[in-house]
């Protein structure tokens, strides 16, 4: 088997994984992920893919991590990683579509505008 890169994105963090047979490793920015990853949540959504599709310590993965913050890069690096089962098996798509791991989520932070505090929060208004 070759090794397989795909893209995961969520808010501006940008995840680009290389994924080839292996032992279950994992490496984020050169960084063993349980370390790059502190809490169990994160670690669940890191290896939620391989659970759903019964693949645990079936793959390395080695991934740079550019933006965002530790969520939105792990939900990231979630969605590069069922991309690339499902480039590896296409009957890996269907349990990894309903648990909603192939979807891109599309919601970013809305801009600042002028004239206002924040994106939507206005300054006080006075009146006299």
């Amino acid at each position: 088997m070759e090794v397989i890169n795909t893209l995961g994105r969520r808010k501006t963090a940008v995840a680009r994984i290389y994924l080839k047979e292996g032992q279950g490793i994992i490496t984020v920015n050169g960084r063993e992920f349980k370390n790059y990853f502190p809490t169990p949540i994160l670690q669940f959504k890191v290896t939620e893919p391989f659970e759903v599709t019964n693949n645990q310590g079936k793959y390395d993965v080695k991934v740079n991590l550019d933006g965002g913050g530790i969520r939105g890069q792990a939900e990231a690096l979630a969605l590069a990683i069922a991309r690339a089962l499902c480039e590896i098996n296409e009957e890996h798509r269907p349990p990894l579509k309903a648990k909603g791991l192939l979807m891109r989520d599309p919601r970013m932070v809305e801009r600042k505008k002028f004239g206002q505090k924040k994106a939507r929060k206005r300054f006080q208004f006075s009146k006299r």
